[in-house]
């Protein structure tokens, strides 16, 4: 990639997007050129902090910006599907920020006119991307652990009581699954490279009819078990581990991993230790644009496939719980 500066376009400039442009200036391969936001005054601040060359308010203007290869989307979640479509259907690149789209049904709109455009599309799944949850995928692929049996991790934190609040909001997605469970759900996913056959899960249903917080067991076709909680009203303590019939792989605060232990016969044989200085957003963005220079249309870390099989996982979830989404789901 050093021979080829590959340009960044931004779709939204929440928080999100900040932290995503803030981690890719760290890249040599990277030049951010656009922002694009619902105002103009939004986007040019955007555009100054991180030394954008264009800032947009019109999102048709945005996508039409030449100079762009690649887009990545922050956008609140409802808008993720729409604003995949339109940047595919204008020849653009697409990294997505989680969760890819509210469902299943507009996840398979998504990744169908991708692929009937040959063009390059990812879910922004960050944490798998980490060096410390790369290392622990490379142990587990080495036997260090056996055969993997069992995981538990849970990613929760309490927002507060504020029914104004994004992640409280319904019509906005919010809830625990779609904005800290899906991480959880995805680590199972990645560690056993399948969905479950069985689910059974349950939810607290809140005030604003979001799904405050959820327990769910996963069982997989050879019997091995997941068990997941996530919560944006509760905390947790945010670890994973997996467990082999030789070990263990315990990875502390694992959404956000910067060490994992390799644990055999009770004690601690191998520690694993980033000291990098960004968030970690860079490496989905690396991976996206290794993926760019090799004329990939997606990741094998990151799979289309694993991403819509993910999104059916969560939807047979909510339908446990009655968790509709009424601007979202045809049901």
């Amino acid at each position: 990639m050093a021979d080829r500066k590959i340009k960044w376009g931004i779709m939204g400039a929440g928080n999100i997007s900040r932290h995503f442009a803030s981690d890719l200036a760290h890249s040599p391969n990277a030049e951010l050129t656009a922002v694009v936001s619902q105002t103009k005054e939004k986007a040019e601040v955007f555009a100054r902090e991180f030394g954008a060359a264009r800032a947009y308010d019109r999102y048709e203007e945005f996508v039409q910006d030449r100079e762009v290869d690649i887009v990545y989307i922050g956008t609140l979640h409802p808008m993720h599907k729409e604003g995949m479509l339109l940047c595919l259907r204008h020849g653009k690149a697409v990294l997505c920020e989680k969760p890819f789209t509210m469902n299943a049904q507009e996840a398979e709109e998504v990744i169908r006119t991708a692929r009937e455009n040959n063009l390059f599309l990812m879910e922004a799944m960050w944490t798998r991307f980490l060096p410390p949850v790369a290392q622990a995928r490379q142990w587990i692929a080495e036997g260090r652990i056996g055969e993997v049996l069992a995981l538990t991790a849970n990613f929760g934190f309490d927002v507060g009581w504020n029914p104004g609040s994004r992640l409280l909001d319904k019509r906005l997605g919010g809830g625990a699954l779609l904005d800290a469970g899906i991480y959880p759900v995805s680590f199972a996913s990645m560690v056993f490279g399948e969905q479950p056959q069985w689910i059974q899960s349950t939810a607290y249903i809140g005030r604003t009819e979001v799904d405050e917080r959820f327990a769910a067991l996963f069982r997989y076709r050879n019997g091995q078990t997941a068990t997941l909680n996530g919560a944006v009203r509760l905390r947790l303590t945010n670890d994973a581990y997996i467990y082999g019939t030789e070990g263990h792989i315990h990875l502390p605060g694992f959404l956000f991993a910067r060490s994992a232990f390799l644990h055999t016969s009770g004690s601690i044989d191998v520690e694993f230790k980033d000291n990098r200085k960004t968030r970690g957003y860079i490496f989905e963005a690396e991976e996206a644009m290794r993926c760019l220079c090799e004329g990939r249309t997606e990741s094998d870390i990151m799979p289309l496939d694993e991403t819509l099989a993910i999104m059916r996982t969560m939807d047979a979830m909510r339908k446990q719980w009655g968790l509709v989404y009424p601007e979202s789901d045809r049901c």
